[in-house]
């Protein structure tokens, strides 16, 4: 009987896993279960943190997306972003599966100053980080950087192409952020799911090489 009863309970569908998503092995079999990895998405405000994580997430990425209001004015730079008319407040939270034995779990954090004060709690756990920056504004990726060396936690830069905007090397991005060599640099888009697999995908290996045990 004990036997049955675990067999049983081995093939139950855990409860967050969407209808109408193909299963894979570890979702029904708990006996397989995969290695989980955080990954931090950070950098400033606008720069595309939402959407990368909506881009690349199999499951419907978990948002906290609120509509800006004037009491925000005196806050949020729009002047790169006009048409921006939503900012997350808290977190974004998606799932990427590389492999049936690999499983991604992104947390976008909140770009705005006044928001910073949550990040210790949601690097808590976390294998690395993507600092996301946009060259018409690299300096609000700067609190980032600084943020993610003086923890030690493993990172990488992906410059978010937006169109438009001239494109630049990536080796002319490390001069002007004096980002060490050994920090992987990147350009990608974050509206392409490929592009923000690539980029995840550099940060585990850097990660990797930055903490082999």
């Amino acid at each position: 009987m004990d036997s049955v009863v675990s067999d049983a309970a081995r093939s139950v569908v855990s409860p967050f896993v969407e209808a109408e998503e193909d299963l894979r092995s570890w979702q029904t079999d708990r006996t397989r279960a995969p290695i989980a990895t955080k990954i931090v998405v950070a950098g400033g405000f606008g720069v595309g943190k939402t959407t990368l994580v909506t881009a690349v997430s199999e499951i419907t990425p978990l948002q906290t997306e609120a509509l800006m209001t004037e009491a925000s004015e005196e806050h949020d730079d729009l002047t790169a972003t006009p048409q921006k008319l939503t900012t997350t407040v808290a977190m974004d939270f998606g799932r990427l599966t590389l492999d049936d034995d690999l499983v991604l779990y992104l947390f976008g954090t909140p770009g705005q100053q006044r928001f910073w004060f949550m990040w210790d709690d949601l690097v808590r756990g976390a294998i690395g980080a993507v600092v996301l920056a946009d060259t018409r504004r690299l300096k609000d990726c700067f609190p980032a950087l600084d943020y993610f060396e003086s923890c030690g936690l493993p990172y990488v830069v992906a410059v978010n192409h937006f169109d438009g905007s001239e494109l630049f090397d990536p080796d002319d991005v490390r001069e002007a952020l004096t980002i060490p060599a050994r920090i992987p640099v990147m350009i990608m888009d974050a509206r392409r799911r490929i592009s923000v697999i690539e980029t995840l995908l550099s940060l585990v290996r850097h990660a990797l090489d930055e903490t082999p045990e």
